[in-house]
């Protein structure tokens, strides 16, 4: 049966990250992502002409599920059980998708902040603040509602580092995540 269009693409991007995890980005070429899917390089810019462009579709989907968020969050009355909830579904989109964008992100840093897409991740992240705590709290409680949404960002990269399993760094990253949340 043949493949299917948004199959190879969603393969690509699979490729993608996982030569850019393993090489970092700017060490890995779209020629290398062609010889580890197996098809030729024409057939890959048939989806994709740059690397970036790879990075930037994995984007879109990211921001799509974050903005469906905020758009919800943003028709709910603000309450502690709100921003609660708000820190549960984005960690649930990390954990189904978003996750490996985020630990490209935190390992390519210098090359993300050159792409258009860093900077719209940034934005989201600041929707999400403005969320999670009032624009008039107290310097720990802005702190505190950054650093809620960093632990979940951060605990991606520390999985290999842990010596646990998906789901226990996950379950324990949300737990931190929730404490570290401003009271009130």
């Amino acid at each position: 049966m043949p493949r299917r269009r948004g199959d190879t693409r969603e393969q690509i991007r699979e490729v993608a990250l996982e030569l850019f995890a393993e090489q970092g980005y700017e060490k890995t070429s779209l020629r290398e992502i062609a010889e580890r899917l197996g098809v030729t390089k024409a057939a890959l810019y048939y989806h994709f002409k740059t690397k970036e462009d790879i990075v930037t579709s994995l984007f879109e989907d990211f921001k799509a599920d974050v903005d469906e968020l905020c758009a919800w969050a943003r028709e709910q009355p603000v309450t502690p059980e709100l921003r609660r909830e708000v820190v549960r579904r984005y960690a649930e989109i990390l954990r189904r998708s978003g996750g490996r964008l985020m630990r490209f992100m935190l390992e390519n840093g210098p090359a993300v902040r050159e792409m258009k897409a860093g900077g719209d991740a940034r934005e989201r992240f600041r929707a999400f603040t403005d969320i999670l705590v009032d624009k008039d709290a107290s310097l720990p409680d802005q702190i505190r509602a950054r650093l809620s949404l960093l632990s979940l960002n951060m605990s991606l990269v520390l999985q290999n580092e842990i010596g646990a399993d998906d789901e226990a760094v996950y379950a324990a990253a949300l737990e931190v995540a929730l404490d570290l949340l401003p009271p009130g």
